[in-house]
């Protein structure tokens, strides 16, 4: 997918902001993507932290029919897209849409030129049906840790497997060095590039002209709250993207 194709699906000329919501139930699920989008967000994630992927998959489809109109993606927790595409392939066909698929690990390896472990995702991605864009972790947190020198090639690897390529800080709520993301813009041609990790209202204008998508949660939930947005902050995210100009 080309940055350009990607920016036309949230019609914005920045960066889409995707608040990411910790999933506990149905109900705070729902009230957290109306939060979302009453603020001006551009789409929601769905993750599942404290049960198993399974669990959230009852939650994605009655979110979706509540909310047929929302862009929802989803993280099944440490669930590469072997895995995740089938059940997102079930789903569609049983009426239930997800737009994407966000994966902490896209099993791209900087040492090898043969990305064994990428294209058996890839081929569960052909086979399963599932029509929706593909975020894949790259040099991510929580993962196999990549040296500085290799991410601009871990960049070029991964535009062969992916929709957007999706990178982090080293940590949850950590933000990510920016030299890391400039890398990861030039190395990434006109591929879709989104962050992770560690976005603030008070940092969002430093990475946003290098972004097509921000993925965040810590940033803007409430005080000490892992699983709530705060509406206040959200919108001042959003604004300070919207105040910010775009790369070329």
């Amino acid at each position: 997918m080309k940055r350009n194709a990607f920016r036309k699906v949230f019609k914005t000329s920045g960066p889409a902001v995707l608040p990411v919501i910790h999933t506990r139930d149905l109900d705070e699920a729902l009230r957290n993507c109306h939060v979302a989008m009453r603020c001006g967000a551009q789409g929601v994630f769905l993750i599942n932290h404290d049960f198993h992927h399974d669990q959230l998959v009852p939650i994605l489809k009655s979110v979706r029919a509540a909310m047929p109109w929302l862009w929802l993606g989803v993280n099944f927790l440490g669930v590469t897209g072997k895995n995740a595409f089938p059940v997102l392939g079930d789903l569609q066909r049983d009426g239930c849409e997800i737009d994407a698929y966000w994966a902490d690990d896209a099993r791209i390896d900087e040492r090898q030129e043969t990305q064994t472990d990428a294209e058996t995702i890839d081929r569960a991605r052909n086979e399963c049906g599932w029509t929706g864009l593909y975020f894949g972790g790259v040099a991510f947190k929580k993962q196999r840790p990549v040296a500085a020198a290799n991410y601009g090639h871990s960049a070029k690897l991964a535009r062969r497997h992916m929709d957007v390529i999706t990178t982090s800080g080293v940590a949850t709520g950590a933000a990510a060095d920016l030299d890391k993301i400039r890398t990861f813009r030039a190395a990434s041609a006109d591929h879709p590039v989104a962050i992770a990790s560690g976005i603030t209202p008070e940092n969002v204008a430093d990475y946003a002209p290098h972004v097509d998508a921000i993925l965040v949660a810590t940033g803007i939930n409430r005080d000490g709250d892992f699983y709530n947005i705060a509406p206040e902050r959200l919108s001042r995210l959003l604004a300070n993207v919207r105040e910010t100009a775009p790369d070329a």
